[in-house]
């Protein structure tokens, strides 16, 4: 299975990813997940793998937007419903792989994970 990237056409994280793993003639498939939501159930499995404290972005204007009430469901059980019907506070670029799952762009991290 190819990696697959989720991310925001837009965002200067997610196209320096994708220029990196363009760079290094890596095949791969681009999600963007305000055209493109992601499932319930995979967001669910992001975070299992990452945790909500890594997934969820605390930084972005989505977040400041948010009542007391939804940012405490980002804490607990229904974050992944929460990141589903707000797309932007899923922290970017996501990269799926088969057995791993890896959030943010860290050229060491991503050079671990696809080119060892």
């Amino acid at each position: 299975m190819k990696p697959i990237v989720y991310g925001l056409k837009q965002c200067d994280t997610c196209r320096k990813a994708l220029r990196w793993m363009d760079g290094h003639g890596l095949d791969y498939d681009f999600v963007d997940i305000r055209a493109q939501t992601p499932s319930v159930k995979e967001i669910q499995t992001w975070l299992t793998a990452l945790g909500n404290a890594k997934l969820v972005n605390r930084r972005s204007t989505t977040w400041r937007g948010l009542g007391e009430a939804e940012r405490a469901d980002a804490a607990g059980d229904a974050a992944a419903q929460l990141l589903e019907q707000h797309p932007t506070l899923i922290k970017r670029p996501v990269l799926a792989l088969d057995s791993k799952t890896l959030v943010g762009f860290s050229e060491a991290d991503w050079t671990a994970a696809l080119l060892d």
